[in-house]
């Protein structure tokens, strides 16, 4: 039998979804799958959540790097209810950032907003930190969490960023996926990259854009807007100084103002409304990742006292050099671990006819010496006794220390 013969039989009896998993596995093979459709609902009745990367070099604190989108959408309209951008890796700050700006709607948000029913997300360690659990229990949203690798189950998420990928990413200039001129060179891999600025302002616009003028097949071609605002079902609002309080990350501990503020994370914090509350039992709220204010509150009836900032905070200039002395130390780090590596690879002797692996031992006596003497004078602190309890603390002269013992008769 040919082999053409045979490619002829396996595309007969096998089905594109049977040959995708034995090429790729169970995954691609349930991109061949039909899927059930949920039944419709109402306007926030059900949200899905998820990170995207964009795959677009950009210019952020001068480097480039491709930046995370945290987005929601409502499953019903296919409306974007909010997003936050951040340069690097996502964290629990861009969800509940994503959140307030879903919620809320007027004043620069909006047009749609209020409170979901439910929530569908993945099983990332941010989604289910305690902090985007207890801001989204407060408000009685129930979140439901998938089962990992089962992207088909928050179809809408997933294709919102299928369709920002094709629609907006693949538009902008260093964008990473466009097709390759040769081997190694991809079109406008030379171009001038972006500012992180003007990413977050197109993005704002594509938003914008699609949600007001792009029409859904899948909706009798209204747009997400348009099919938002025909449905009747009321909103559940949501005041800002309530989000203001629920969406930040709690601290358990009570703490007091005292003469230099309040101390927080080792750090002091300080504000002009502290003067004359000395002594003031309060609970402190943050933002994750950005403790350059926090927000106060008092620890009695809960009510926000308000904003306090960094004191002491270092320059600019400052906080680079330190940023730059640990980037130094990790390629220190690394320069050394690669140095140890060569140093620890044992080399063999090359073979022209049969006869047992001989390793390439070639080392004089003294190169041996001074390595081993290295490494035991490294290691001098772990040839301690296992009873060794070092001494720290010098006891008064009063006290009576015990000296070295006398010697027996039978040691002399």
């Amino acid at each position: 039998m040919s082999l053409s013969t045979l490619h002829r039989a396996v595309k007969r009896d096998l089905t594109p979804g049977d040959r995708a998993g034995f090429k790729s596995g169970i995954p691609a093979s349930r991109g061949h799958d039909p899927h059930l459709r949920r039944p419709p609902t109402a306007r926030n009745e059900e949200w899905e959540g998820d990170h995207k990367q964009a795959p677009v070099w950009v210019w952020a604190d001068g480097r480039l790097v491709k930046p995370w989108v945290t987005w929601f959408c409502d499953c019903h309209t296919g409306m974007i209810m909010g997003w936050a951008v951040t340069p690097h890796f996502p964290h629990r700050g861009s969800i509940l950032a994503a959140l307030r700006s879903c919620i809320l709607h007027g004043e620069g948000y909006g047009p749609a907003g209020g409170l979901p029913t439910r929530i569908r997300i993945d099983r990332g360690k941010d989604f289910l930190s305690c902090a985007v659990q207890n801001a989204l229990g407060a408000f009685a949203v129930q979140v439901d969490v998938l089962p990992p690798y089962t992207p088909h189950l928050k179809g809408s998420i997933e294709n919102l960023n299928r369709a920002a990928t094709s629609m907006f990413f693949s538009t902008l200039p260093r964008y990473t996926h466009a097709q390759k001129l040769d081997s190694r060179r991809r079109s406008g891999e030379k171009d001038p990259a972006l500012t992180f600025e003007g990413f977050v302002e197109l993005l704002a616009q594509w938003v914008k854009t699609r949600n007001a003028e792009h029409p859904m097949a899948g909706y009798g071609d209204l747009t997400p807007l348009q099919w938002w605002n025909s449905d009747p079902s009321p909103l559940r609002e949501v005041s800002a100084e309530d989000l203001h309080a629920f969406l930040l990350e709690g601290d358990r501990s009570t703490r007091v103002i005292n003469g230099h503020g309040i101390r927080f994370k080792g750090r002091d914090y300080m504000a002009g409304w502290m003067t004359g509350r000395s002594g003031t039992r309060v609970h402190v709220r943050f933002q994750p990742h950005h403790l350059d204010q926090i927000e106060i509150f008092d620890a009695d009836n809960r009510r926000h006292l308000g904003t306090a900032y960094l004191a002491d905070q270092a320059s600019d200039e400052q906080i680079e050099q330190v940023y730059q002395a640990r980037t130094e130390r990790v390629r220190r780090v690394r320069r050394d671990l690669r140095r140890a590596e060569t140093l620890r690879r044992r080399r063999f002797k090359a073979h022209t006819s049969a006869g047992p692996a001989q390793a390439d031992t070639a080392m004089t006596r003294k190169e041996a010496a001074e390595e081993l003497r290295t490494w035991r004078s490294s290691r001098a602190d772990d040839d301690l006794p296992t009873d060794y309890m070092p001494r720290r603390i010098t006891p008064p002269g009063r006290w009576a220390v015990p000296g070295p013992s006398a010697p027996s008769e039978e040691d002399t």
